[in-house]
């Protein structure tokens, strides 16, 4: 299974980008999907979640992002507003199932004047 993100790019402090993920085949049992991000030099960081329909999110991005996901079209979007450039980073989808953990290739997401 493969996940392909899309949606990632420069925008301008302020602006807003739409991430969106989708799994290549079929996933048995999901348990959670979420967004990750990694800024150079930095540790990776959940940035949002969602799970039987709760969402949560890091502190940083919480009232600006939004998650949202569908687990029979094994898609996961991430709505991303009011960007600013702390949230320069490559981003990575992953699907949490019950027998295995599945991550994209990464997005990159740049906010820059």
């Amino acid at each position: 299974v493969e996940l392909v993100e899309s949606g990632g790019g420069l925008v301008q402090p302020g602006g807003s980008l739409r991430l969106s993920c989708a799994a290549s085949r079929f996933i048995l049992s999901i348990k959670a999907m979420n967004w990750y991000r990694q800024a150079p030099g930095k540790e990776r960081e959940l940035v949002a979640g969602i799970s039987g329909g709760n969402t949560n999110y890091a502190a940083s991005v919480k009232g600006r992002f939004t998650i949202s996901g569908d687990n029979a079209k094994r898609t996961v979007s991430l709505e991303m507003n009011s960007l600013q450039p702390e949230d320069t980073a490559v981003y990575y989808c992953n699907i949490l199932s019950s027998f295995n953990d599945y991550w994209g290739q990464g997005t990159q997401v740049t906010v820059s004047s």
